[in-house]
């Protein structure tokens, strides 16, 4: 079975059981998406000696609750819940310096991780319709839009130490 099929055949399954820890959709949905990214990198270790759903409930709860213990950690140390990297580059594009050196590194992005940020963060397209203009899957645009995400994520981190 290939990874787009896993995808759609379970990831209702596993967004339902990753929100029954987690009480909430956003954070649900973030983690799941985590789930099937781990998922796609780490496919070719999947023996099929047990049932797929297995394994990916597994990779869901440990997701999760690495998520949380993350999150927990950062609470402690700074007293503040610790922003998901969508708000974070959410608080970039507020800023006019941020969002201009946001801007330009997306002019240096390869296609299509380039498009399908722009569609995704700027045009506010469902997965399932950025998938469609690619004749591609809505895992596949989730899984390319993370990529971008983590693209620009790690270039603002570097901006950041450059300026300090």
């Amino acid at each position: 079975m290939d990874f787009e099929e896993i995808y759609r055949r379970y990831f209702k399954e596993v967004f339902l059981y990753i929100r029954s820890f987690s009480r909430n959709e956003k954070v649900a949905e973030e983690m799941t998406q985590e789930t099937f990214f781990k998922t796609l990198k780490t496919i070719e270790r999947f023996d099929g000696s047990q049932d797929i759903r297995a394994w990916l409930f597994a990779i869901a709860k440990n997701t999760y609750f690495s998520h949380y213990k993350n999150q927990k950690r950062q609470t402690d140390l700074e007293g503040i819940e610790e922003p998901s990297t969508g708000i974070h580059i959410v608080k970039h594009l507020m800023d006019k310096d941020d969002a201009f050196i946001v801007h330009q590194f997306l002019h240096t992005m390869e296609e299509p991780y380039k498009e399908v940020f722009s569609l995704r963060t700027f045009g506010e397209l469902p997965f399932e319709k950025i998938g469609i203009l690619f004749g591609k899957s809505a895992g596949w645009a989730r899984v390319t839009f993370h990529r971008a995400r983590k693209q620009i994520r790690k270039y603002m981190e570097e901006m950041d130490r450059e300026r300090s």
